[in-house]
């Protein structure tokens, strides 16, 4: 009755009522009781790399973890076993190193191409660092024909390298498919 009178009344009850608590069912404990053993025996987290399916999926759970923990929907009693390992929801060093070499690459491609030198080859290179940053910008034209390339990422390559997905024009032998299209 008095919802209907006061419609605000119903989001504000809403608003006041706790949260339920995430369920933790018995397989996430099972995986945090392996992480907390494997902590215990070898100091470490799991890993992504690692050669047994379990290890992998352990990292994989944890990484979920971590994101459920960033946006405040971990459970209170995985957090709390977690606590157990100091750094457990700490961004992967890993992450932020490959992060800095791609914008490390980008910021030597672009001074590269500012000094009137071609696209890089990644066959046939004259130099190393030709051949770093062939290797580099193909690998980054291949991620983005698989679609995997980030938006943030695509953006800034077209921003600060216009023509990167071309590259160098071909010379002679078979038109590629792009040249028929055109």
């Amino acid at each position: 009755m008095a919802a209907q009178k006061d419609p605000a009344l119903r989001e504000q009850h809403a608003q006041a009522t706790p949260a339920t608590p995430p369920r933790v069912d018995n397989r996430s404990l099972e995986n945090l009781e392996d992480i907390l053993a494997l902590y215990r025996t070898e100091g470490r987290l799991p890993s992504s790399r690692a050669k047994s399916a379990r290890e992998r999926t352990l990292s994989s759970w944890l990484g979920r973890k971590r994101q459920e923990s960033e946006t405040g929907r971990l459970s209170a009693v995985v957090r709390d076993r977690l606590r157990e390992i100091p750094g457990w929801d700490a961004p992967r060093k890993q992450k932020e190193k490959r992060a800095a070499l791609w914008n490390q690459r980008l910021s030597e491609l672009v001074k590269y191409r500012a000094e009137g030198n071609d696209w890089p080859l990644h066959k046939k290179a004259a130099t190393e660092q030709e051949r770093l940053l062939g290797v580099w910008i193909h690998s980054q034209r291949i991620t983005h024909r698989k679609g995997t390339l980030t938006p943030a990422r695509q953006a800034r390559l077209n921003t600060e390298l216009p023509g990167w997905r071309q590259g160098r024009p071909r010379r002679g032998g078979r038109p590629s498919a792009r040249q028929l299209e055109k």
